[in-house]
């Protein structure tokens, strides 16, 4: 398997087309990634983060709240 490596730069605009479930999936990866590389206990990369979310109807209205603000952000 080839691994791509490209700038960030590239990266955003593609992120921004994802659907929003894409992009939490997204969000979970990272997260994951950060917590192996920090080594922190209370989120192991075994937990289902996306799920957690996605059955959590705060996190997903906080979630949407957040996105509602960067979209507004992101057009002014």
């Amino acid at each position: 398997m080839e691994i791509l490596i490209m700038p960030i730069a590239q990266l955003f605009p593609l992120l921004s087309n994802l659907s929003r479930v894409d992009k939490l999936r997204v969000i979970e990866f990272l997260v994951s990634e950060l917590a192996k590389e920090e080594d922190l206990a209370n989120l192991e990369p075994k937990d289902n983060y996306f799920e957690m979310l996605h059955n959590s109807d705060e996190g997903a209205r906080q979630l949407a709240q957040f996105l509602e603000e960067q979209k507004k952000l992101q057009n002014a």
